[in-house]
């Protein structure tokens, strides 16, 4: 996929209020902990994570979004009316319908002839969402559309903690320890032509998606039916598998993305990748031949905020003038399913 007039205007995001540190996870877990003779800070001495952050109960999914989308317009000054297409591109969702985007393009104020509607793909949902607008751009569909998320980790961390109290085992805090790697955030990420200003902002040029859809079964999130009234949201992970085969399939992407659009590891200025934990980051840019010095990390202090973490990661990196005009920048994600998207940036 190559691209020739799609432009990355901005991306405006939400961090969630609560800090949560990984210290604190363990000490609500210390029965577990002294029960299993586990010492403590193994949390984040096998992830890296030190915190994460939580929205505060019982806050909407689709506030954090439409902050962040707000956000995105302002920073460039494009209203409403501009846009053509809002897709709603995280795991957690307010309703099964209608769509989430609906609610996010009503309070936005975006109506009429614009495609509205929800995408789901895992952490690559909004990359997946930015090609899909992509597409209407280069078409000539639209000149402008958003993708937006939010995703929220205190509900399923909470269930997950009170389960491994509940029943603990060494099996339990192994398949569980990904689980406890979440964060909530939103992002918001502002797609166009090119043709509401002169001013130079980063152009998208193209992308490779690879899938192995076998693997399917390697992470799960979902919902459990105890009984027509009780519904119970679970979370499992075979973390060993998916890193294992997460590296494979991200090498095969990586040899794909360097033939399709010829970027190489040495011509790369900036990778952004998605903020899985210490141990996948590493390991990744190893096997890919990137030089971790290319790299801008943020799972240590935000942990892993599925669908936002790297737009948010890369909004960061602006912030701090760690992407910088002229900067060639390659966007490395990976969801469960197994599904594996690359796109790079001209920045």
């Amino acid at each position: 996929m190559k691209y020739s007039r799609v432009y990355i205007e901005s991306v405006g995001y939400e961090l969630a209020p609560i800090v949560i540190t990984s210290t604190e996870l363990e000490s609500r877990l210390r029965p577990m902990y002294e029960a299993l003779h586990i010492s403590p800070g193994q949390l984040e001495a096998l992830t890296g994570i030190r915190e994460r952050r939580w929205w505060k109960p019982n806050t909407p999914i689709s506030q954090g979004a439409i902050s962040a989308a707000k956000k995105a317009l302002q920073e460039r000054n494009i209203s409403a009316q501009d846009i053509g297409a809002v897709v709603y591109a995280g795991v957690c969702r307010e309703h099964f319908e209608p769509a989430t985007a609906c609610q996010i393009a009503a309070a936005l104020g975006v109506q009429g002839n614009a495609a509205i509607y929800d995408t789901s793909n895992a952490c690559l949902g909004v990359l997946n969402g930015v090609l899909d607008l992509a597409n209407r751009i280069e078409l000539g569909q639209i000149r402008a559309g958003l993708v937006v998320a939010c995703e929220s980790s205190r509900e399923i961390n909470e269930i997950m903690i009170q389960k491994m109290l509940d029943n603990p085992s060494m099996e339990l805090f192994t398949t569980s320890l990904a689980t406890l790697t979440g964060g909530s955030g939103a992002a918001a990420v502002l797609l166009t032509d090119g043709s509401f200003s002169p001013s130079r902002r980063p152009k998208l040029l193209g992308g490779v998606n690879i899938a192995e859809p076998q693997y399917h079964k390697l992470c799960r999130w979902g919902i459990n039916a105890v009984s027509p009234e009780n519904h119970i949201p679970y979370m499992q992970t075979d973390a060993v598998a998916v890193m294992k085969h997460g590296v494979e399939l991200g090498k095969r992407t990586w040899e794909a993305f360097s033939k399709e659009l010829g970027i190489t590891a040495d011509r790369i200025d900036k990778v952004i990748c998605h903020q899985v934990g210490e141990a996948h980051q590493k390991l990744i840019l190893q096997t890919i031949g990137v030089d971790p010095a290319k790299d801008f990390p943020t799972f240590e202090f935000l942990g892993n905020m599925g669908t936002v973490s790297l737009p948010i990661t890369a909004a960061i990196a602006k912030e701090r003038d760690e992407l910088r005009p002229g900067d060639l920048v390659g966007f490395l994600g990976i969801g469960s399913g197994l599904n594996c998207l690359m796109m790079a940036i001209q920045w």
